[in-house]
Protein backbone atom coordinates (compact mmCIF):
# COMPACT_ATOMS: atom_id res chain seq x y z
CA UNK A 1 0.00 0.00 0.00
CA UNK A 2 1.34 3.43 -0.93
CA UNK A 3 1.95 5.53 2.20
CA UNK A 4 0.15 8.86 2.09
CA UNK A 5 2.14 12.03 1.71
CA UNK A 6 2.19 14.22 4.80
CA UNK A 7 1.53 17.88 5.29
CA UNK A 8 4.44 20.23 5.76
CA UNK A 9 3.55 20.91 9.38
CA UNK A 10 3.37 17.21 10.23
CA UNK A 11 6.58 16.50 8.36
CA UNK A 12 8.42 19.25 10.23
CA UNK A 13 7.19 17.95 13.59
CA UNK A 14 8.27 14.42 12.73
CA UNK A 15 11.66 15.57 11.48
CA UNK A 16 12.38 17.63 14.59
CA UNK A 17 11.31 14.68 16.73
CA UNK A 18 13.75 12.51 14.77
CA UNK A 19 16.46 15.07 15.43
CA UNK A 20 15.78 14.80 19.15
CA UNK A 21 16.11 11.01 18.98
CA UNK A 22 19.66 11.19 17.67
CA UNK A 23 22.44 10.93 20.25
CA UNK A 24 23.34 14.36 21.64
CA UNK A 25 26.34 16.20 20.32
CA UNK A 26 29.53 15.68 22.26
CA UNK A 27 30.77 18.59 24.40
CA UNK A 28 33.56 19.09 21.87
CA UNK A 29 31.19 19.39 18.92
CA UNK A 30 28.88 21.71 20.87
CA UNK A 31 31.78 24.04 21.64
CA UNK A 32 33.10 23.97 18.08
CA UNK A 33 29.64 24.78 16.69
CA UNK A 34 29.29 27.61 19.21
CA UNK A 35 32.61 29.02 18.06
CA UNK A 36 31.09 29.70 14.63
CA UNK A 37 29.31 32.68 16.20
CA UNK A 38 32.34 33.78 18.24
CA UNK A 39 34.71 35.99 16.29
CA UNK A 40 37.06 36.22 19.27
CA UNK A 41 37.74 32.51 19.77
CA UNK A 42 41.47 31.93 20.28
CA UNK A 43 43.56 29.07 18.95
CA UNK A 44 44.40 28.03 22.52
CA UNK A 45 40.70 27.77 23.40
CA UNK A 46 39.96 25.72 20.31
CA UNK A 47 42.96 23.47 20.87
CA UNK A 48 42.02 22.89 24.52
CA UNK A 49 38.52 21.88 23.45
CA UNK A 50 39.74 19.41 20.83
CA UNK A 51 42.32 17.88 23.18
CA UNK A 52 39.56 16.64 25.49
CA UNK A 53 38.59 14.09 22.80
CA UNK A 54 41.65 11.88 22.40
CA UNK A 55 40.28 9.93 19.42
CA UNK A 56 39.41 13.10 17.56
CA UNK A 57 42.74 14.70 18.43
CA UNK A 58 44.61 11.65 17.15
CA UNK A 59 42.70 11.59 13.88
CA UNK A 60 43.27 15.30 13.42
CA UNK A 61 47.01 14.91 13.89
CA UNK A 62 47.10 12.06 11.36
CA UNK A 63 45.41 14.33 8.83
CA UNK A 64 47.66 17.35 9.34
CA UNK A 65 50.74 15.09 9.14
CA UNK A 66 49.52 13.39 5.96
CA UNK A 67 50.96 14.20 2.51
CA UNK A 68 47.94 16.43 1.93
CA UNK A 69 49.56 19.24 3.90
CA UNK A 70 53.14 18.54 2.86
CA UNK A 71 54.71 19.28 6.25
CA UNK A 72 58.36 18.27 6.57
CA UNK A 73 58.42 18.47 10.36
CA UNK A 74 55.99 16.35 12.35
CA UNK A 75 53.18 18.19 14.13
CA UNK A 76 52.91 16.57 17.55
CA UNK A 77 50.16 18.56 19.29
CA UNK A 78 46.75 19.98 18.53
CA UNK A 79 47.96 23.42 19.60
CA UNK A 80 50.77 23.23 17.06
CA UNK A 81 48.31 22.06 14.39
CA UNK A 82 45.96 24.98 15.06
CA UNK A 83 48.86 27.42 14.98
CA UNK A 84 50.17 26.04 11.67
CA UNK A 85 46.97 25.20 9.80
CA UNK A 86 44.78 27.95 11.25
CA UNK A 87 41.63 28.13 13.36
CA UNK A 88 39.16 28.02 10.47
CA UNK A 89 40.76 25.02 8.73
CA UNK A 90 41.10 23.03 11.95
CA UNK A 91 37.55 23.83 12.97
CA UNK A 92 36.28 22.67 9.58
CA UNK A 93 38.20 19.40 9.85
CA UNK A 94 36.78 18.80 13.33
CA UNK A 95 33.23 19.43 12.14
CA UNK A 96 33.70 17.20 9.11
CA UNK A 97 34.91 14.33 11.28
CA UNK A 98 32.54 14.63 14.24
CA UNK A 99 29.27 15.43 12.51
CA UNK A 100 29.53 12.33 10.31
CA UNK A 101 30.09 10.16 13.40
CA UNK A 102 26.79 11.27 14.86
CA UNK A 103 24.73 10.25 11.86
CA UNK A 104 25.81 6.60 12.13
CA UNK A 105 23.25 6.20 14.93
CA UNK A 106 20.31 7.25 12.75
CA UNK A 107 17.61 4.72 11.89
CA UNK A 108 17.46 5.00 8.11
CA UNK A 109 15.79 3.22 5.16
CA UNK A 110 17.64 0.15 3.91
CA UNK A 111 18.36 1.76 0.55
CA UNK A 112 20.04 4.77 2.16
CA UNK A 113 23.84 4.61 2.37
CA UNK A 114 25.21 6.65 5.26
CA UNK A 115 28.73 6.36 3.87
CA UNK A 116 27.66 7.81 0.51
CA UNK A 117 25.83 10.61 2.30
CA UNK A 118 28.84 11.48 4.46
CA UNK A 119 31.24 11.43 1.50
CA UNK A 120 28.92 13.65 -0.54
CA UNK A 121 28.54 16.11 2.34
CA UNK A 122 32.29 16.30 2.87
CA UNK A 123 32.92 16.89 -0.83
CA UNK A 124 30.36 19.68 -1.02
CA UNK A 125 31.81 21.23 2.14
CA UNK A 126 35.38 21.19 0.82
CA UNK A 127 34.44 22.60 -2.57
CA UNK A 128 32.12 25.28 -1.17
CA UNK A 129 34.83 26.35 1.26
CA UNK A 130 37.46 26.61 -1.49
CA UNK A 131 35.10 28.58 -3.71
CA UNK A 132 34.02 30.90 -0.90
CA UNK A 133 37.60 31.80 -0.03
CA UNK A 134 38.42 32.69 -3.63
CA UNK A 135 35.25 34.48 -4.77
CA UNK A 136 33.57 37.71 -3.60
CA UNK A 137 30.71 36.31 -1.51
CA UNK A 138 29.41 37.55 1.85
CA UNK A 139 30.43 35.48 4.91
CA UNK A 140 32.97 33.23 3.15
CA UNK A 141 33.98 31.61 6.44
CA UNK A 142 30.60 29.87 6.49
CA UNK A 143 31.19 27.96 3.27
CA UNK A 144 32.42 24.70 4.77
CA UNK A 145 29.62 24.35 7.31
CA UNK A 146 26.94 25.32 4.78
CA UNK A 147 28.24 22.65 2.41
CA UNK A 148 28.58 20.05 5.15
CA UNK A 149 25.01 20.48 6.40
CA UNK A 150 23.18 21.38 3.19
CA UNK A 151 21.39 18.02 2.95
CA UNK A 152 20.78 17.31 6.63
CA UNK A 153 17.07 17.76 5.91
CA UNK A 154 17.20 14.72 3.62
CA UNK A 155 18.76 12.60 6.34
CA UNK A 156 16.22 13.59 8.94
CA UNK A 157 13.30 13.20 6.53
CA UNK A 158 14.55 9.68 5.77
CA UNK A 159 14.73 9.00 9.50
CA UNK A 160 11.35 10.51 10.34
CA UNK A 161 9.33 9.21 7.38
CA UNK A 162 11.20 6.23 5.90
CA UNK A 163 8.29 4.85 3.86
CA UNK A 164 7.44 8.16 2.24
CA UNK A 165 11.11 8.90 1.66
CA UNK A 166 11.72 5.52 0.04
CA UNK A 167 8.77 6.04 -2.29
CA UNK A 168 10.14 9.45 -3.30
CA UNK A 169 13.52 7.84 -4.05
CA UNK A 170 11.85 5.16 -6.16
CA UNK A 171 9.93 7.72 -8.19
CA UNK A 172 13.15 9.65 -8.81
CA UNK A 173 15.00 6.54 -9.98
CA UNK A 174 12.19 5.35 -12.25
CA UNK A 175 11.74 8.74 -13.88
CA UNK A 176 15.38 9.85 -13.84
CA UNK A 177 14.50 13.03 -11.99
CA UNK A 178 16.21 14.94 -9.15
CA UNK A 179 14.92 14.38 -5.63
CA UNK A 180 13.56 17.93 -5.49
CA UNK A 181 10.96 17.01 -8.12
CA UNK A 182 9.09 14.63 -5.83
CA UNK A 183 9.97 15.41 -2.22
CA UNK A 184 7.30 18.07 -1.70
CA UNK A 185 4.55 15.84 -3.10
CA UNK A 186 5.57 12.84 -1.06
CA UNK A 187 6.88 14.42 2.14
CA UNK A 188 4.91 17.63 2.22
CA UNK A 189 8.01 19.78 2.64
CA UNK A 190 11.37 20.32 0.91
CA UNK A 191 14.62 19.10 2.44
CA UNK A 192 16.25 22.53 2.18
CA UNK A 193 13.59 24.00 4.44
CA UNK A 194 14.01 21.15 6.92
CA UNK A 195 17.76 21.76 6.89
CA UNK A 196 17.13 25.42 7.72
CA UNK A 197 14.94 24.44 10.67
CA UNK A 198 17.69 22.22 12.04
CA UNK A 199 20.36 24.90 11.71
CA UNK A 200 18.03 27.36 13.38
CA UNK A 201 17.57 24.89 16.24
CA UNK A 202 21.36 24.75 16.58
CA UNK A 203 21.56 28.56 16.50
CA UNK A 204 24.05 28.64 13.63
CA UNK A 205 24.78 32.01 11.99
CA UNK A 206 22.05 33.35 9.71
CA UNK A 207 24.22 33.42 6.55
CA UNK A 208 24.82 29.67 6.92
CA UNK A 209 21.11 29.00 7.44
CA UNK A 210 20.25 31.04 4.35
CA UNK A 211 22.85 29.31 2.19
CA UNK A 212 21.39 25.94 3.16
CA UNK A 213 17.75 27.02 2.87
CA UNK A 214 18.24 28.41 -0.64
CA UNK A 215 20.84 26.08 -2.10
CA UNK A 216 18.34 25.04 -4.77
CA UNK A 217 17.03 28.60 -5.23
CA UNK A 218 20.09 30.82 -4.69
CA UNK A 219 18.53 33.85 -6.36
CA UNK A 220 16.18 34.09 -3.36
CA UNK A 221 19.02 34.33 -0.83
CA UNK A 222 20.49 37.56 0.48
CA UNK A 223 23.92 38.53 -0.78
CA UNK A 224 23.36 39.81 -4.28
CA UNK A 225 24.03 38.07 -7.58
CA UNK A 226 26.67 35.77 -6.04
CA UNK A 227 26.21 34.34 -2.56
CA UNK A 228 26.98 31.24 -0.51
CA UNK A 229 23.82 29.53 -1.75
CA UNK A 230 25.12 29.74 -5.33
CA UNK A 231 28.35 28.08 -4.26
CA UNK A 232 26.62 25.27 -2.34
CA UNK A 233 24.34 24.63 -5.32
CA UNK A 234 27.25 24.43 -7.75
CA UNK A 235 29.35 22.28 -5.40
CA UNK A 236 26.41 19.92 -4.83
CA UNK A 237 25.95 19.37 -8.56
CA UNK A 238 29.69 19.02 -9.22
CA UNK A 239 30.34 16.47 -6.47
CA UNK A 240 27.30 14.47 -7.59
CA UNK A 241 28.64 14.57 -11.14
CA UNK A 242 31.93 13.09 -9.92
CA UNK A 243 30.00 10.01 -8.81
CA UNK A 244 29.38 10.94 -5.17
CA UNK A 245 25.66 11.73 -4.84
CA UNK A 246 23.92 12.10 -1.49
CA UNK A 247 21.48 9.40 -2.60
CA UNK A 248 22.62 6.70 -5.01
CA UNK A 249 21.13 6.46 -8.52
CA UNK A 250 19.38 9.83 -8.34
CA UNK A 251 20.60 12.63 -10.63
CA UNK A 252 21.53 16.08 -9.41
CA UNK A 253 19.38 19.09 -10.09
CA UNK A 254 21.19 21.26 -12.67
CA UNK A 255 22.61 24.43 -11.10
CA UNK A 256 21.23 27.84 -11.96
CA UNK A 257 23.12 30.07 -14.36
CA UNK A 258 26.26 31.00 -12.42
CA UNK A 259 28.89 30.93 -15.13
CA UNK A 260 31.61 32.43 -12.95
CA UNK A 261 31.23 29.65 -10.38
CA UNK A 262 31.58 26.96 -13.02
CA UNK A 263 34.73 28.58 -14.37
CA UNK A 264 36.20 28.81 -10.89
CA UNK A 265 35.48 25.14 -10.20
CA UNK A 266 37.39 24.15 -13.32
CA UNK A 267 40.32 26.32 -12.21
CA UNK A 268 40.57 24.64 -8.79
CA UNK A 269 39.39 21.17 -9.79
CA UNK A 270 42.74 19.41 -9.49
CA UNK A 271 43.52 20.72 -6.01
CA UNK A 272 39.99 20.02 -4.80
CA UNK A 273 39.92 16.44 -6.06
CA UNK A 274 43.28 15.71 -4.40
CA UNK A 275 42.08 17.05 -1.05
CA UNK A 276 38.74 15.28 -1.35
CA UNK A 277 40.38 11.94 -2.14
CA UNK A 278 42.74 12.28 0.81
CA UNK A 279 40.16 13.31 3.41
CA UNK A 280 37.36 10.90 2.55
CA UNK A 281 39.60 8.06 3.66
CA UNK A 282 39.30 9.36 7.22
CA UNK A 283 35.50 9.09 7.37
Amino acid sequence: MTPPSVSGAIAEDRVLAALDRLPPFSPVLNKVLASLSDEDVSFSELASTIETDTVLAGTLLRIVNSPLYGRRATINSVRHAVAIIGIVKIRNLVLGLTVSRRWTAAQIPKRWSMRHFNIHSLGVALLTDTLALSMPVPYPEGGFVAGLLHDIGKLLAATAAPEEFTLAMTRCEVNGMPFTEYEADQLGVRHAELSRLVLERWNLPVPIRDAVAYHHDPALADGGSLNLAHLVEAADAFVTGLGFPAIQNIPARPPSDAHAVGERIEAIRGAFEAEFESLRGFL
